[in-house]
């Protein structure tokens, strides 16, 4: 009841889930343990990981374009255009990408625009208990100032 509470007071948030391909287990098994809060919001993704997301959870979530296609920057435009209001990003720091340029600069625009992110379970679980807390109203009213 509380949880639900929490959700209508802090509205649907816009949450962009994105993993390298070694982490993509790690994310499927994050969003099924929490789809209770998640099927509240507006999910994004890059195709491979809403696709698996998709058929193992059955939430739903917009794809953008692969990661190699151009995805990342597809969600880092939504990021500079406030119409992002979380991230979580698996990654693998182990792990050099072709995307890791479009990485970086998504972190620097989660940064200028204060969206907050997760690159690993860690943070995650911390930004994902704060959704279901309703810690995250405020964004509500950044995205009213700007007419979004």
């Amino acid at each position: 009841m509380e949880e639900a509470r929490a959700v209508k007071e802090q509205g649907v948030m816009q949450i962009a889930l994105i993993s390298h391909d070694s982490r993509k287990e790690l994310m499927l098994q994050f969003c099924a343990a929490y789809s209770s809060v998640l099927r509240d919001h507006r999910l994004f993704s890059t195709m491979f990981t809403s696709k698996m997301l998709i058929a193992k959870t059955k939430l739903k979530v917009q794809s953008f374009l692969s990661s190699l296609d151009g995805g990342v920057q597809q969600i880092a435009a939504r990021v500079a255009c406030n119409e992002i209001d979380l991230l979580i990003y698996f990654r693998n720091p182990n792990e050099r990408t072709s995307s890791e340029g479009a990485e970086q600069e998504l972190f620097r625009l989660c940064d200028v625009y204060s969206i907050p992110y997760a690159t690993n379970i860690a943070t995650a679980e911390v930004l994902i208990q704060g959704l279901r807390r309703g810690d995250f109203a405020w964004r509500n009213l950044l995205r009213a100032d700007k007419n979004l």
